[in-house]
């Protein structure tokens, strides 16, 4: 027998808009068998579908949780950075309720002994859901605490087996005019790449999220499959997943590619770092107003003693 994956959320309710206000969508929470060589659902399974804001189920993980008041609902679910959408960090509010979360495949290649197209299903079994609460930061100085739930990407990426060619991992975002209206403009090279060193994705922080705020994902933060790498500026953390490959080489990046300049392949928040056009040195909690205090950038966005070792020798500002 199944087991069902609907509980009441845990946060408070003060924290939480009403889904209903800004999802009307249908996302999938769960379900369905692990990897298999035939990369379809076994004879009489069924999938756990429901509308996109329903509750999920997931136990706590305090270790990897931060003590910070979470950012309501509303902010999270409102204002976003999702350029398939639009420029605007309202447009993905408003724009990607045409976004098809259901039924959803993920493509792997590379070099890895598993490899081939898998439903969500089969992405999603038979990895135990959690919740972290982490810190987001975007590079244009605010940011954000998320209650997330998902699973340790580097959990997922064992299963496939990567060769020791395998020294990077590099995500795909969905490519589809007809549904993400912003890719109809240039402003970025589509589909969407992003993509970390192997050691970066097997970090036990690195999360592969399928829901916030004890429910679905939303489509405008990155429905059905999404990365969260808290340590990292947030256009790392890319959205709505289609393709994971394994490669000898590091990718070449959507804003790597579109400001050289301002966007590294590494993407550290590191406040001795400025970006070009803006300190990095200080940031603003969204939800707090404009005028609100800010607060101290913390190096790797307050990871520092989880990660830092990654980096050790590297010259962070020239690998930004």
């Amino acid at each position: 027998m199944r087991r069902s994956l609907f509980t009441t959320p845990r946060i408070a309710a003060s924290d939480i808009t009403p889904p209903e206000r800004y999802l009307s969508r249908r996302a999938l929470l769960a379900g369905g068998v692990g990897l298999a060589a035939a990369h379809t659902l076994g004879a009489g399974m069924q999938s756990a579908f429901a509308e996109t804001g329903d509750a999920l189920a997931a136990l706590r993980n305090e270790a990897f949780s931060v003590t910070e008041r979470p950012t309501s609902f509303e902010d999270v679910s409102s204002y976003n950075n999702f350029y398939e959408f639009g420029t605007g960090k309202n447009d993905p509010a408003r724009y990607a309720v045409k976004l098809r979360t259901r039924p959803w495949s993920v493509t792997v290649s590379g070099a890895a002994e598993i490899t081939g197209t898998y439903t969500l299903e089969d992405m999603l079994k038979p990895h135990p859901l959690e919740e972290r609460v982490y810190r987001l930061r975007c590079v244009e100085a605010w940011s954000m605490v998320i209650p997330w739930i998902g699973f340790p990407l580097g959990d997922l990426l064992k299963r496939f087996k990567p060769t020791s060619k395998a020294k990077y991992v590099i995500f795909k975002t969905l490519k589809d005019m007809g549904q993400m209206r912003g890719q109809r403009e240039p402003v970025l090279d589509w589909p969407y790449t992003e993509g970390l060193r192997m050691d970066e994705a097997m970090h036990p922080l690195a999360l592969l999220a399928v829901g916030m705020y004890g429910r679905v994902l939303p489509n405008q933060d990155g429905a059905p499959l999404r990365l969260v790498v808290p340590w990292k500026y947030g256009f790392k953390s890319i959205k709505s997943i289609v393709s994971i490959q394994f490669a000898d080489r590091a990718p070449r990046t959507a804003w790597a590619i579109a400001a050289p300049e301002e966007y590294g392949f590494y993407a550290n928040v590191n406040p001795a770092v400025d970006h070009p056009r803006w300190s990095q040195a200080s940031e603003r909690r969204i939800g707090d107003g404009l005028f609100a205090q800010r607060h101290p950038t913390l190096p790797f966005n307050g990871y520092a003693s989880d990660v830092a070792s990654l980096y050790s020798g590297m010259d962070l500002r020239r690998n930004f």
